[in-house]
């Protein structure tokens, strides 16, 4: 079986389960977790943040950087189709009271756009406060953002006193793809989420990135959402050793979605070049079935698949896939439209 559902499917491999086996631990809520806080100093730094904050999801990650820049009944600002909006079970309003507006686009949006969408300030709207960011996009099929459009946005504003957070839980795929440093791609926001449970194949676990006068703030909203851990370091040593070991083999999977991407465009899908290590493809017009049909007869053929949209699909690479999962999954998707002619 072929699992391109996500590259959270990932599990741990042995040296990285020996690695949390042997790691010295402490209470976190403490601050004195060893590896909890060798591995928040590493990220800060690669991130070019003054600290950082290990927690159980990227969700809870997002969830700190918007309520650090926010308050109930403030406005944010984010790409048509972003995480926080769509996969968070209403957090921002359920924790912040804070209410989303998408600014239209593919996921990213333009100077232009951004402009366009905001309002002047009246006592009758919502306080615009923050612009959110989410890189790579998952829902737009893991594209990535233009780091000199980005950096104009982000400039603009601050110009307008508006805070910056990016959804980076892929920032590390986004980085093997632009050639840019994790600190440049990090450098448009105050706040910034990391995960270590995708690509880089831990088995849990986000940090997220702010300036040190942020940390007590963080700590207290991280307590209040039940994510402060005590021997946490047990789990954490598996994000420690992904971010480690694992950064240099993402380009892997994303040669192999561009190797599927190429393969299902000749097979009449219609496919969204990949960028990174997800591929996003609309079904062929002819084939009289819709996404989730589709995946289920995938299913049949060994080839685990995610329905997005009404006919749109999207497929994940990461490490565990063994190295025929593309032509299976293109032998697979043959069969099925041939099968429905």
């Amino acid at each position: 079986m072929h699992d391109l559902r996500s590259d959270t499917f990932t599990k741990p491999s042995p040296a990285m389960r020996e690695a949390m086996a042997n790691a010295p631990v402490g209470d976190d809520v403490y601050g004195e977790d060893p590896t909890i806080n060798e591995l928040e100093e590493r990220v800060a730094a690669l991130l070019g943040k003054e600290s950082a904050l290990y927690v159980p999801a990227g969700t809870m990650a997002n969830q700190i950087g918007l309520a650090l820049q926010t308050r109930p009944g403030d406005e944010v600002l984010t790409g048509v189709g972003s995480h926080i909006s769509l996969y968070e079970s209403g957090g921002p309003g359920a924790n912040s009271g804070i209410l989303i507006r998408e600014v239209p686009g593919d996921g990213r949006f333009t100077l232009d756009a951004f402009e366009a969408a905001v309002r002047p300030d009246a006592f009758y709207r919502p306080r615009l406060s923050l612009v959110e960011f989410e890189n790579t996009h998952n829902q737009g099929g893991g594209l990535v953002w233009d780091l000199e459009e980005q950096k104009a946005i982000a400039e603009r504003a601050r110009e307008l006193g508006f805070g910056t957070h990016l959804d980076g839980a892929r920032l590390w795929n986004a980085a093997i793809q632009s050639g840019h440093s994790l600190a440049a791609l990090a450098s448009v926001a105050e706040t910034v989420s990391v995960c270590f449970s995708k690509g880089l194949g831990a088995p849990v676990g986000s940090c997220v990135a702010f300036p040190q006068a942020m940390r007590q703030d963080a700590l207290r909203i991280r307590h209040r959402l039940g994510g402060a851990m005590r021997q946490g370091g047990i789990i954490a040593a598996g994000a420690l050793f992904a971010v480690t070991h694992h950064l240099s083999d993402l380009e892997v999977d994303h040669q192999r979605a561009q190797e599927l991407g190429e393969k299902l465009t000749e097979l009449g899908f219609g496919v969204i070049p990949p960028q990174t290590n997800i591929i996003a493809f609309d079904l062929p017009a002819p084939l009289a079935m819709d996404g989730a049909a589709f995946c289920d007869v995938m299913k049949t053929h060994n080839i685990l698949l995610a329905p997005i949209a009404a006919r749109r699909i999207r497929a994940v690479f990461h490490r565990d896939l063994t190295t025929d999962a593309v032509q299976a999954t293109v032998d697979a998707a043959a069969k099925v439209i041939q099968g429905a002619e």
